[in-house]
Parts: C-alpha cells; structure tokens; sequence
C-alpha cells in the first residue's frame, strides 16, 4: 500500500532570508530537508523572511514570504538573557503565518531556535514540530525545550546524541542527523593541497586554535565564513604570522566545495558544544579527512582513523600531530561516510518517520 503523502509547514530562523547565508548551519539543513522531501513527494510550504529562495529542484514547494526585524541569535545570549522580540520582528510575523497555513497541515516543522514556537506547541490547533539546531545556551531556551520534552516528548528531534545530552530529557531523544545534496559535492582523490577551515567568524568557533596549528606547520590556512565579529577576527590574524590566514569570505555551495575539496585536511575546531557539524560533512563528501576536537557534534561525525582523527579539545599540539597523518586517511572513504549518512534522502527518511511517529503518538494519546 503507498504511504501517504503529507502536507508540511516549514518554517526558517528569522535570523536572515534562506540564502542569504546569515541563517547560519540552520539554512543548509533547512535547504536539504526541503529537497528531500519533495522528492518523497510531500507538499511542503516554507515559510522564511522575504528575498528567500527555495533550493533548487523545488518547484513544486510554496514559498511563503513575510517582513519584519531579524531576530537576535541565541548563541551569543548571555545564560540568563531574557527573552527579547524586537519591534515589529521577523518571528512573530513568521509564526503568524506559519500558524494559518499550518491549519490545514498535517505538520509545522519548526526549524529555528526559538522560544515562541516552542511555547506555543500545547496551546495551538497545528501540531507543532522543533528540530532543534543548537545545544544549551540559555536557561530560559533549555527550560522552554525541556518543557515540550515533558509535556509532547514526540515533537522534538536533534541532531546528534550529543547535543540532546545538554536537555533533561524524560526518556530517549529523537536523532535524525542531518543530510546533504551530495550531487552537489564532488570527491576530489588529491591529497596534497592545503589546510582549510570553515564556518561563522566567531568565538565559540574557535578559529584561533585551527590557525595556530596551521602556523606551527609553517602552513597557510584557508578560512571560509561570514565575519560575523571583525574584531575577532582581526585579533585571530594577528596572533600568527602575517600570511597564514587566507581570508575566502562566504561561497556559496559550488565555489566552497571546489575550494574546500582541494584541501589536505579540513580543522575543526568548536569551542561548544556543536548540535552537528555541517562542515564536516561537506568536507567528507569531497573526500576531504577532518581533524576535529572531540567534542559536540563533530565527535560523532569523524571516525577517527578512518575518516579524520579526533584529538582532546583546545589541545592545539595534538591538532598538530594529527595533522601529519592525514595521509593515512583513504579520501574515498570519507565521500563513502558522507553517502551511507549524510544524504538528502536518509536525512528527509528520518525527518518523514519521525514526524509519522509524533502523529500516530497524538492519535493514541486523543
């Protein structure tokens, strides 16, 4: 018997429009997970911030466009930061809108960190689903997840066991991973090239690690990402010799990917706890080895010997030694990783099962 298809409500951060890159990780995962399922031939309306565009392939999904102010991201929130809405803001306008299309869906998929949907989830007709994007970094977010954990447990999914792990939760958390358009990443079998990091130009990201051991090679490092704070990165450059980093900016996905797969090794170097490691996965889908702190996200992803190697976090001497033996990591088997994990397909196959599962759970429960 066909499985039925349903009828989903997206809906993006309101932090940017989906392209424009300020959305951070959230805007790829969001990208892929509406690729996916279209070609599970759902009906998928996505609901984002005006000048959006859908990914490509997606024509057959509705793109809901609303104005309003960007919402201030939560990952730079001091832990007791109150929740703050600016004056005609992004958020509610979204959830306006995502609420009156949501009406007729069998499913709103929240896709943004935010406190508001999440505080609507008991108290509103559309059943509401959050895809967590981050880990714990305010008590008033962790106390708004932890709260839908205990009241509609089947309405939440992360992307890794390590990021579930910052919430209290009332029983096994939903992981669904992430996944990519891998057609749009070509493995490139050269090993030679140079080092390469990638991601925001922000603190927590830890950029200063990645080049220090870049310059303890006496290498250069090519870095990709939006500045998202100058002055950090300004003080980066200057803590090693001049010339070490080479400043790429923001690619979009074809020019990162041609760059980034000529890299030796890509460096990962979070100083929180990463709900996933989309980098990773784009440099595994090259064929690129990744050599990453073991903690968060990132210390599910890269198997270690065979795919990269994981070191103890902030340890930038162990970095340095790992680096040395990328040689011995076959580039084809990171592709190999990326294919069986990491796809639109497997990714969207989760998501679909999950979603199935909150539903069925809220029948037996009515």
């Amino acid at each position: 018997m066909p499985v039925r298809s349903l009828q989903l409500v997206l809906v993006n951060t309101p932090i940017g429009a989906l392209g424009s890159g300020r959305g951070g990780g959230v805007e790829l995962t969001l990208a892929s997970l509406i690729q996916g399922l279209v070609r599970q031939n759902h009906r998928v309306t996505l609901v984002s911030a005006k000048g959006s565009t859908l990914p490509s392939g997606c024509t057959g999904a509705t793109l809901v466009e609303v104005e309003g102010v960007d919402q201030p991201s939560w990952q730079h929130a001091d832990p007791d930061a109150p929740v703050s809405i600016p004056r005609n803001g992004l958020l509610p306008a979204l959830w306006e809108a995502a609420l009156h299309h949501g009406t007729s869906a069998d499913a709103v998929i929240n896709c943004g960190y935010d406190w508001l949907p999440l505080w609507l989830t008991p108290w509103v007709q559309p059943r509401l689903f959050h895809l967590i994007s981050m880990g714990d970094v305010a008590h008033v977010m962790r106390e708004a997840i932890e709260s839908v954990a205990s009241s509609h447990p089947q309405r939440l999914a992360f992307h890794t066991h390590r990021q579930a792990a910052d919430f209290q939760l009332p029983g096994t958390a939903r992981v669904v991973g992430n996944g990519f358009d891998l057609s749009r990443y070509s493995l490139q079998p050269s090993c030679d090239g140079p080092l390469g990091w990638a991601g925001r130009i922000a603190p927590e990201k830890g950029l200063e690690d990645a080049a220090r051991a870049a310059a303890a090679l006496g290498e250069s490092l090519l870095v990709w990402g939006l500045r998202e704070d100058p002055a950090y990165a300004a003080a980066v450059e200057a803590m090693v010799p001049s010339g070490t980093i080479q400043w790429r900016g923001f690619q979009p996905t074809h020019a990162l990917q041609q760059q980034l797969g000529s890299c030796r090794a890509l460096i990962n170097t979070p100083k929180w706890n990463e709900a996933y490691g989309n980098v990773v996965v784009e440099a595994l889908a090259c064929g690129v080895p990744v050599v990453a702190y073991d903690r968060g996200g990132p210390g599910e992803l890269v198997i270690s010997g065979e795919t990269g190697w994981l070191v103890p976090p902030d340890d930038v001497q162990a970095l340095v030694t790992a680096l040395r033996h990328v040689d011995q990591i076959d580039r084809f088997q990171c592709r190999a990783w990326a294919e069986r994990n990491a796809t639109c397909e497997v990714f969207s196959a989760r998501v679909d099962a999950w979603i199935r599962d909150g539903l069925e759970a809220d029948v037996s429960i009515s």
